[in-house]
C-alpha cells in the first residue's frame, strides 16, 4: 500500500502553472502543425543559448538522446570505453548493443562523479570514448578530464540529465564536452510534458546526422551526383514530401533512423519551462542550504560537496553517513517521520547485464563502499512548499540529534511499521 509522505519525494521535479497551460491553449487554437514546427525550432535555438553550444537538437527522451549521441562516437568492435558507475542505467546501457569493451571507472567519494585522477590507468590504444554524468546536478571534473581526451584522443560525452542549471568555471554542462546530452523526464529541473531530450554539440556534421535519426532518415555518406545526366521527374505541389532524391548515392550506410520527433506542445511546454528554470534552481540551493546548515552540526554525516569553482543544480540532495549502520537508522529516523527517502543510483557494474559482461563487485570499490553504506537522496525540488521544507529540515535536525545522543536503538523496530 502506497504511504503518506508529510515530505514526498519530487515526483515532479518543476512547476507546471498557468503559463504552461497559456501555451499549450494557444498552441491548440492555432492552425499549425503539431510537429516539425517553428516552437520546436524556437527551443531549440534557445536550449543551445542557455547551455552556449552551437547546436541543440532536440529529442523524444533523454535515453533516446543518448542512444543518438553514442551513435555520433562512431564504436567499432574492439573499441574500449570508460565510462562512470554511479548513473542511471540508461546512460550506459546503449553500449550493451557494441561489441566493445566498457571499463568501469571508480568515483570521487565527495562528488560521486567520475573521478578524474582514475581515469588515466583506464586509457589504452583501443580507448575510443568517456561517458560521464553530473551526478545529481554538480558538475564533474571537466578541464582534467577534457586534457587527458585530448592527449589520448579519445571522445568525451556528457550526460547533463541532473545538469541544467548547473555552471563549471562559469560555463554549463552541455557545452563542456564533444556531445552532451539531457533529460526532460517529469523528474528533472525542466520537463516537456513528462519526456524530452536534447543533443548538444559543436560539429556541424553531427547536427545533420542527429537530425537525420530523429527525423526517419538514415545515417549515411552520401554522393550528391550531377542532374544534368539524369532525367528529373515532375514534382507537383502535393508531392512536396515525396520529392524523389533519386540521383543520389550511399557511399557508407551507419544506421537506419528513427522517430524522435519532439511535438510541438512539449517543446513549447519546454520553452517557458526554460525561462522558469533560474527561479526554480534558486529554490532547489535554498533548501539545499538549509539541509547543509543541519548537517554540518553533526560530526558523522556529510553533505556531497561541489568544488568552489562549480555550482551545483541541485537535482538530488546527497548525503553519507559514516558507516551502513548509521545511514540506515537515518533512513528509517526520516520515514518514521514522514519524510520519503530514495537511493539513487546502484552502481552499473553490478546490474545483471553487465555481470553477464564480467564485470564483478570490488572493480569500482568507492561507488559500492558508498552505496551500499554511506549514500542517502533527501527530498530536495522546488514543488516542495515552505512549511514542507521546515518540517523536512526538522525531522532532519530530529533524526541526526537521536543517532547523536546514542538512541538509534528504538529506530530499527521501524522497519516493522513501514508496510502498516
Amino acid at each position: 500500500m502506497d504511504r503518506s509522505y508529510v515530505v514526498p519525494w519530487g515526483k515532479r521535479g518543476s512547476i507546471l502553472a498557468e503559463a504552461e497551460v497559456a501555451v499549450l491553449t494557444e498552441l491548440i487554437h492555432e492552425d499549425t502543425p503539431l510537429s516539425m514546427g517553428g516552437r520546436r525550432e524556437r527551443f531549440e535555438r534557445s536550449f543551445a543559448g542557455t547551455v552556449g553550444s552551437k547546436h541543440a537538437i532536440s529529442v523524444t527522451s533523454g535515453t533516446v538522446a543518448l542512444e543518438l549521441a553514442i551513435r555520433m562516437l562512431d564504436l567499432e568492435p574492439g573499441d574500449e570505453v570508460i565510462a562512470t558507475p554511479q548513473t542511471y542505467q540508461a546512460t550506459v546501457q546503449p553500449l550493451l548493443d557494441y561489441d566493445v569493451r566498457v571499463r568501469f571507472c571508480d568515483i570521487d567519494p565527495d562528488t560521486l562523479n567520475i573521478d578524474a585522477s582514475a581515469v588515466e590507468a583506464l586509457i589504452t590504444p583501443r580507448t575510443k570514448a568517456l561517458l560521464l554524468v553530473h551526478y545529481g546536478g554538480c558538475p564533474a571534473e571537466m578541464d582534467a578530464i577534457m586534457a587527458l581526451a585530448r592527449r589520448h584522443g579519445f571522445l568525451v560525452l556528457e550526460d547533463c540529465a541532473h545538469a541544467l542549471g548547473a555552471r563549471y568555471r562559469g560555463r554549463a554542462p552541455g557545452s563542456l564536452a564533444d556531445i552532451a546530452t539531457f533529460s526532460f523526464q517529469n523528474a528533472k529541473n525542466i520537463t516537456t510534458l513528462g519526456e524530452g531530450g536534447m543533443v548538444t554539440c559543436d560539429r556541424d556534421d553531427w547536427a545533420v546526422r542527429l537530425d537525420r535519426l530523429r527525423s526517419n532518415d538514415i545515417d549515411a555518406e552520401i554522393v550528391r551526383s550531377d542532374l544534368s545526366d539524369t532525367v528529373e521527374p515532375i514534382v507537383l505541389p502535393w508531392m512536396k514530401y515525396a520529392t524523389p532524391v533519386y540521383s543520389d548515392s550511399v557511399r557508407r550506410l551507419r544506421r537506419a533512423g528513427t522517430n524522435a520527433t519532439m511535438s510541438e506542445a512539449a517543446a513549447a511546454v519546454g520553452q517557458v519551462q526554460l525561462g522558469r528554470l533560474a527561479a526554480t534552481g534558486a529554490t532547489r540551493r535554498a533548501i539545499a542550504a538549509r539541509l547543509d546548515e543541519v548537517i554540518s552540526r553533526y560530526p558523522f554525516v556529510r553533505p556531497q560537496s561541489a568544488p568552489a569553482h562549480s555550482e551545483h543544480a541541485y537535482h538530488l540532495y546527497t548525503c553519507f553517513a559514516d558507516r551502513q549502520e548509521l545511514r540506515d537508522q537515518l533512513v528509517l529516523g526520516l520515514d518514521r517521520r514522514g519524510v520519503e527517502i530514495q537511493l539513487r543510483y546502484f552502481p552499473q557494474h553490478l546490474l545483471p547485464e553487465w555481470r553477464h559482461r564480467g564485470h564483478l563487485r570490488g572493480e569500482c570499490p568507492v561507488a559500492e563502499r558508498l552505496w551500499f553504506d554511506q549514500h542517502l537522496n533527501l527530498p530536495c525540488h522546488p514543488r516542495l512548499t515552505p512549511s514542507q521544507v521546515d518540517y523536512l529540515v526538522d525531522a532532519l535536525d530530529e533524526s541526526l540529534a537521536e543517532l547523536n545522543g546514542g538512541a538509534a536503538a528504538p529506530l530499527a523496530s521501524a522497519a516493522a511499521d513501514l508496510g502498516r
